[in-house]
């Protein structure tokens, strides 16, 4: 893929997309050019539950920053009725993300609103577990991880 950057600097592909060639870490900090990071995922939206499949991967890898760019993807790619479900799906992780960055502030504020955006898709759809997802379990998993102090692996 051809990149080329606009006027301010940004990275932008041949559609015109931004895009950031640099690699990240596991936790979607930016690196050094030509230093080995984790492998980017792809933005292209994936079936649902082949999404939570793939997000569940990338979290058992401690990977929280890179099952949020697979959830967002979704969620843009969503209808109407399901983008609450992805939106807080994917604010959850960008949570575990802040919370192992250790910017405990950061991660409660985007609990809160994963939270809101999952309980209003809850109130509006009778399924508590859509695609195979336990919602409610999900916000008390998060919740427990960010009160717990943060790990010490980069």
């Amino acid at each position: 893929m051809t990149r080329d950057q606009d006027l301010s600097g940004r990275e932008r592909d041949s559609a015109g997309r931004a895009r950031q060639a640099r690699p990240r870490d596991r936790l979607g900090r930016p690196l050094p050019y030509g230093a080995v990071g984790v492998e980017p995922v792809s933005d292209e939206a994936l079936p649902p539950v082949e999404t939570v499949s793939r997000a569940r991967e990338l979290l058992d890898q401690g990977r929280p920053f890179s099952a949020h760019e697979v959830l967002e993807a979704r969620w843009k790619a969503a209808p109407d009725h399901e983008r609450d479900l992805w939106q807080g799906l994917a604010q959850l992780c960008v949570a575990l993300t802040h919370a192992e960055r250790g910017n405990r502030a950061g991660a409660e504020r985007l609990l809160e609103r994963a939270t809101d955006h999952l309980n209003t898709h809850l109130a509006r759809d009778l399924d508590a577990e859509p695609y195979g997802v336990d919602v409610r379990a999900s916000i008390a998993c998060a919740r427990d991880r960010i009160a717990a102090p943060p790990a010490d692996h980069a």
